[in-house]
């Protein structure tokens, strides 16, 4: 277990995606012989025990095309063909709510 803690891995990148009950983390790494890769990670609260259910993919630079392809032909797949009359974009729009009439959308 120390070997592996010894290895060292920088991260160079985050983004955090929330969405409903799942947390989404998107992270670049790189190694010490600044390797770069990516970390996809979804969390999701157990309410049973309030502990947090992670699943990880590590994406690796040789990878990227044929992961970033075959995501956005899966996704467009979804939306053209399965659900074309779905407004996908709501899910885009600010849900800010302040006291201010002007950042409210009718």
């Amino acid at each position: 277990m120390e070997e592996y803690a010894k290895r060292e891995v920088q991260e160079i990148f985050s983004k955090k995606i929330r969405a409903g009950k799942r947390t989404y983390f998107f992270d670049v790494k790189a190694t010490k012989g600044n390797d770069y890769f990516i970390t996809i990670t979804e969390s999701k609260k157990r309410f049973e025990d309030g502990t947090f259910e992670k699943h990880k993919i590590f994406l690796y630079k040789e990878d990227f095309n044929k992961f970033f392809d075959a995501l956005s032909e899966t996704i467009n797949h979804v939306k053209t063909d399965l659900m074309p009359e779905y407004d996908f974009d709501e899910f885009s729009r600010d849900q800010n709510f302040d006291d201010k009439p002007e950042n409210i959308e009718l």
